[in-house]
């Protein structure tokens, strides 16, 4: 069995995921875009807005500066002739993720289990208003692209009717749980988003026929999902790969033994990792990694905090979970990856109104060959003022955290020498 460095395994890592170079060349373009969301298999959706919402931002980490407004053509087409080019479709996949078109058929098993309510993906049971689920569906599709609220004002009475509480403090309607629960079957999906808000809409006017013909073997689609991960990640535990796409354990480790058995998973010992590891056959094994991202809270080559420890020696939480008393690095924390390794964290907002964006907070990680605090605030400051500048916002200003004051001053520097910013 081939051994394996800590360090040629975070190699590996980064590159899989797109992070290791060649340096960004032009404004990417919708087939750019595309490309990378396949490379991924995945962007996850998240409401928080405080800096950019969490779909937006790998690509930008990848690609860097971009047109949004194309990624959601691919995804949420205003027209009928964007319709046509739609690429990429919502489902439960890591969590509420945009993916590949082609591969939602790879998640039919979900939806049966959905079907079946053994699965955390449903939403609340609507035993008790039995008719709901048939009104909410002939409502979408006899109307729709519908948001939920626009589907209880078609129902009329009956969609104004609240439900019992559901439990905490998500307390929705009975067409709000109706439509969530026909989009974790299947029997729905999302036809576009206003402000953010889902418009649901029935699958055959959003996916191709050969698409929604395609019923895939809930083996196969084990095996295909793990395939996918194992791609993504490079070299990755069996957990590491379950949790990409959020499969059951011991179907994830079927998986991962017939694709072993095939010879499309490599197993290798990785140094210090304690645990058996998988290499893509066709993962790539750079020597040296180059290059500078800003890697938000949903980014996937972080949102698994144990691997993120075990590749990165990197303790991290997002922080918005957390009480604010008890945050270490503040509310909405990016790691900044430099030539392969974690080597600070920003807390980050984009204030709109004062059209700046802001650093609450910024912290220098340690840690043996440390690039140093100079290297890490000019590589940051010009990250930051990148991705300020793709956001539509005109300066950064930097409040705390132990590298603000180099961070201050390498912006100020870079803006002495570009000239307007602040």
């Amino acid at each position: 069995m081939e051994t394996m460095s800590a360090a040629q395994a975070r190699r590996t890592a980064v590159a899989a995921q797109g992070l290791a170079g060649p340096a960004r060349r032009g404004r990417p373009t919708r087939g750019t875009l595309d490309a990378g969301v396949r490379r991924l298999g995945l962007l996850q959706l998240d409401s928080v807005n405080v800096a950019v919402r969490a779909h937006y931002a790998p690509l930008f980490s990848r690609l860097g500066p971009y047109d949004r407004d194309a990624l959601d053509a691919l995804a949420w087409p205003r027209t009928r002739a964007e319709g046509r080019r739609r690429t990429l479709v919502e489902y439960w996949v890591h969590e509420a993720s945009l993916l590949p078109v082609e591969d939602w058929p790879l998640f039919r098993w979900r939806m049966r289990d959905n079907s079946a309510r053994t699965s955390r993906w449903l939403g609340a049971a609507l035993d008790h208003r039995p008719d709901v689920l048939d009104a909410v569906h002939d409502a979408v599709a006899q109307h729709g692209p519908l948001e939920a609220s626009e589907v209880a004002e078609v129902l009329g009475d009956a969609g104004d009717r609240r439900a019992r509480a559901y439990g905490g403090w998500w307390q929705r309607s009975d067409v709000k749980v109706a439509c969530e629960h026909l989009f974790a079957t299947g029997a729905l999906t999302t036809g576009t988003r206003r402000g953010f808000r889902r418009a649901y809409e029935v699958p055959e006017r959003v996916l191709p026929a050969d698409v929604l013909a395609r019923e895939p073997a809930r083996e196969e689609a084990m095996r295909a999902l793990t395939r996918h991960a194992a791609g993504a990640l490079g070299v990755a535990t069996e957990p590491d790969l379950r949790d990409y796409f959020r499969l059951p354990p011991g179907e994830s480790q079927a998986a991962v033994a017939e694709l072993v058995d095939a010879g499309e998973l490599v197993p290798v010992e990785v140094e210090g990792w304690g645990a058996p590891a998988y290499l893509s056959p066709d993962a790539p094994r750079p020597r040296r990694v180059t290059g500078q991202a800003l890697l938000a809270p949903f980014d996937p080559l972080i949102w698994f905090r144990a691997r993120t420890l075990r590749l990165f020696d990197f303790h991290y939480r997002i922080g918005i979970y957390t009480p604010a008393e008890k945050r270490t690095h503040g509310y909405y924390v990016f790691p900044f990856l430099l030539d392969g390794r974690l080597v600070a964290r920003v807390d980050l907002k984009a204030d709109r109104v004062a059209g700046v964006l802001r650093v609450p907070g910024a912290f220098l990680e340690g840690g043996r060959d440390h690039p140093g605090e100079a290297r890490v605030a000019d590589a940051l400051a010009a990250e930051l003022a990148t991705m300020a500048g793709w956001l539509g916002l005109e300066g950064v200003v930097v409040e705390g955290g132990d590298l603000a004051p180099a961070l201050s001053q390498a912006v100020k520097a870079q803006a002495d020498n570009v000239g307007g910013w602040t």
